[in-house]
């Protein structure tokens, strides 16, 4: 396995390493790799506050209705 990754390829007259290749390819997928993470983070989280204040409004809408239910029959 190491000697795959010290394997030259001979690019002109200048080698590149394919150890230096696979090290650029996980640097690029982490520098885009944190970002994305971040915004779905911040996207699931926006979402689960939404999902929650509206379900605390539809109860208190539900909760004022039979109020206001409860108070018509009172008057009857």
């Amino acid at each position: 396995m190491l000697q795959f990754l010290l394997f030259e390829i001979e690019v002109g007259q200048a080698g590149i390493n394919v150890g230096d290749i696979i090290f650029q390819l996980m640097s690029f997928l982490i520098l885009l790799g944190i970002p994305l993470a971040l915004i779905l983070i911040i996207s699931k989280t926006r979402r689960k506050s939404k999902n929650r204040l509206d379900r605390i409004e539809e109860k208190l809408d539900r909760l004022l209705a039979e109020k206001e239910s409860k108070t018509k029959d009172k008057g009857e």
